[in-house]
């Protein structure tokens, strides 16, 4: 009786269990894995997290140096700050002051 061969009938249901636990495998691998899998979608939302924090940070940047341009505008000069920026960039100073290197 052990050197029986499989019906037919039988080698279809073995065949049957095969692909369904190899399609079930493949389907798991994917979720995980794949290009929409779970891995994939905790990475982008800590790349979101990295660039929405990269984004605000700009959006200061921008407001910081939008803010001096319009004070150094011609409708409207803050001369502490033209006197600040000329000091810094051409190195003037008031022939009252002593300038430390």
């Amino acid at each position: 009786m052990a050197d029986r061969l499989l019906t037919p009938r039988a080698a279809m249901g073995s065949a049957f269990s095969f692909l369904v636990i190899g399609m079930t495998c493949y389907f798991a691998y994917a979720a995980l894995q794949g290009d929409t899998g779970l891995v994939e979608q905790v990475r982008l939302s800590r790349e979101e997290a990295e660039l929405s924090s990269r984004l605000e940070d700009l959006q200061a940047q921008r407001a910081r140096m939008q803010n001096l341009t319009h004070r150094l505008s011609d409708g409207y000069l803050d001369l502490d700050l033209l006197d600040e920026r000329t000091r810094a960039v051409l190195g003037y100073a008031r022939p009252d002051e002593i300038v430390i290197r």
